[in-house]
């Protein structure tokens, strides 16, 4: 019996340092995997994560910032077309008045400056 006892003792250490070499072994495995797809990935130039979230980010936050600019260009859009079409209103009353007053220039011209006034002293007499 001491002999079975002692096989299996032995059987158990062999199957722990066994397992021990196994986990060593595993992890040195996932270490050489992770270093070739790193170095992989380093080769096809992708962006690492912690990068990607921070222009993520800013870009939702030229986003929103974009979106509010535009809600307040439109908001000024409006009130720059209330404006024009109150001041177009207003001088349309008025307009009847100013062409008046321009007809009136027309049919009374003035004489431009350095040119001879139209009646009496003439330079030449005939």
């Amino acid at each position: 019996m001491q002999t079975q006892n002692r096989f299996l003792d032995d059987l158990a250490r062999v199957t722990s340092g066994a397992m021990g070499v196994a986990a060593g072994v595993r992890g040195e495995v996932e270490a050489r995997v992770r270093e070739q797809l790193e170095r992989v990935l380093a080769q096809m130039d992708l962006v690492p994560r912690e990068e990607f979230e921070v222009v993520k980010a800013m870009a939702a936050k030229a986003r929103s910032e974009q979106e509010e600019l535009a809600a307040r260009v439109a908001q000024l859009e409006v009130l720059l077309a209330e404006k024009t079409s109150k001041s177009k209103a207003a001088p349309a009353a008025g307009a009847s008045g100013i062409k008046r007053t321009r007809q009136k220039a027309k049919a009374k011209p003035e004489s431009a400056p350095g040119s001879a006034p139209e009646s009496g002293g003439s330079a030449k007499s005939s």
